[in-house]
């Protein structure tokens, strides 16, 4: 058994065991890598069904390529889809491309709200019709109290002080110091009242481990990760205004795994071009203390 068949057995595992330890689950996709090489994991894990929905908070400004593909794929392995949004903010233009908001703040509002009221069903949930192509409004939605989301320890700070399976108070807030340790596959699954707990199957995937693995299953990614012959790809995805994409001639996951084994990017934070990171002090811990994802 090669790194990434024991990177996959691991998130296979986790997997089974969250859908196994919550009654109401749901998967975060964010359209990015990480979180499709998830999607695709989960396929496995459920031999080809995912068994709870996938969730989008759509904050309207996402790359246009990054929501045809999210609705592409959701048609093509039938998946449960679901979307949120803060409507509230958007009409009353308080955002950052509104210049009402900086950046930190409409990533606050049109992420870290949407998706806590989206996940405790406070808010409307819409999810797709397979029959007619369009979202509508999900009647009675209950509280999701295990969510599944794609982030990676090396990605950023932040994320490197979470566990396998991390509780939100019922305010969707992380107590960074306050998490129990998790040893020799013995994970926590019993958390107070209210909480809801976050489940992170890629926790000790790497960049290089995602874009091999990518290359190894042929896993359908978004074209913006790759070269179109300007010389330049997304490395990470978020909001159209604040992502930038790097220099890169790669046209394929091999080639991109290529670029980080020749270590292009070894000085450059992965999401160097996502500018709420700056405005954040160079990371994310800001907003995930409050439910950022």
């Amino acid at each position: 058994m090669d790194h990434l068949d024991q990177l996959e057995s691991q998130s296979v595992f986790i997997l089974r065991e969250a859908y196994a330890k919550f009654k109401n689950l749901c998967m975060l996709w964010s359209i990015g890598k990480d979180s499709t090489v998830l999607l695709w994991l989960a396929r496995k894990a459920f031999f080809g069904h995912v068994p709870f929905p996938l969730v989008h908070i759509d904050t309207t400004y996402k790359i246009p390529e990054m929501i045809e593909f999210r609705d592409r794929i959701a048609r093509e392995w039938k998946l449960t889809m679901i979307y949120g949004i803060n409507r509230q903010a958007l009409d009353a233009k308080q955002t950052f491309p509104d210049g009402r908001l900086g950046r930190v703040a409409c990533c606050a509002a049109l992420k870290t709200e949407a998706f806590r009221k989206t996940v405790s069903g406070e808010w409307p949930r819409f999810r797709l019709n397979h029959e007619t192509g369009a979202y509508e409004i999900e009647k009675n939605p209950e509280p999701y109290t295990g969510v599944i989301l794609g982030i990676r320890a090396d990605e950023e700070g932040s994320r490197s002080k979470e566990r396998y399976f991390s509780t939100r108070d019922k305010d969707s807030h992380w107590n960074v110091g306050d998490q129990p340790p998790e040893f020799w596959n013995q994970f926590n699954t019993t958390f107070p009242p209210g909480a809801h707990v976050r489940i992170h199957p890629l926790l000790d995937w790497s960049e290089l481990n995602v874009w091999e693995y990518i290359d190894r299953e042929n896993i359908p990614v978004t074209p913006l990760y790759f070269d179109q012959g300007r010389g330049i790809r997304y490395r990470s995805l978020g909001c159209a205004p604040c992502t930038k994409p790097v220099e890169s001639t790669a046209k394929t996951p091999r080639e991109i795994a290529e670029e980080l084994r020749a270590g292009k990017f070894s000085r450059i934070a992965e999401r160097s071009g996502r500018d709420q990171d700056k405005e954040d002090g160079g990371g994310l811990e800001t907003l995930r203390r409050d439910g950022y994802m």
